[in-house]
C-alpha cells in the first residue's frame, strides 16, 4: 500500500507554531495548490491543502516562511475525526510532511538579519534571474 503526496505550491497566511505538552513542535500552514487546468470561465483554479509538519522542521518552517512562499511539500495523506459539540462527525484531511523545501529565497520571519542558510552576509550565486551563466568549456568536468 502507498500514501503519498507532494505537491508545490504558495502558503496562504502565516505558519502557525505550536507546542504539545510534552514539548514537542508542530507547525500548521494551508497551501495553495493550482489545478493543472482553467475552469468554464477560463480562470485559474487552486486547491487549498492543510499541511502539518512535526518537530525541527516545524521550527524552520515557522522561523523561515511567511504567506505567500514558495514550497514543496511531501509527506502522506491523514484523515481524523471527531465530534463536535452537536454532535456531529467531523472529518479533517490533511498533509503529514515529512519534508518541506524552501524555493524562494526570504527573510527570516524573526529577524531580517537571518537568511535561510544563515549568513545575510553571503551573496546567493544563484540569483541570476535566469540569465544566461558565463562559463568556458575549459571550466567543465566533461
Amino acid at each position: 500500500m502507498l500514501n503519498r503526496w507532494v505537491g508545490i505550491g504558495r502558503l496562504t497566511r502565516d505558519p502557525e507554531l505550536q507546542y504539545t505538552p510534552n514539548g514537542i513542535a508542530v507547525t500548521k500552514f494551508t497551501l495553495a495548490v493550482d489545478r493543472p487546468f482553467t475552469s468554464q470561465n477560463g480562470e485559474r483554479e487552486a486547491d487549498f491543502i492543510p499541511v502539518v509538519v512535526w518537530r525541527q522542521a516545524a521550527e524552520a518552517c515557522a522561523n523561515y516562511l511567511a504567506k505567500g512562499r514558495l514550497v514543496a511539500v511531501e509527506g502522506r495523506i491523514q484523515v481524523r475525526n471527531y465530534e463536535n459539540s452537536e454532535g456531529k462527525r467531523i472529518y479533517i484531511t490533511e498533509v503529514i510532511a515529512d519534508n518541506v523545501r524552501f524555493l524562494e529565497h526570504g527573510e527570516s520571519r524573526q529577524s531580517s538579519n537571518h537568511s535561510n542558510n544563515g549568513s545575510a552576509n553571503e551573496s546567493d550565486p544563484f540569483s541570476d534571474d535566469g540569465k544566461p551563466i558565463d562559463i568556458s568549456d575549459d571550466d567543465l568536468p566533461f
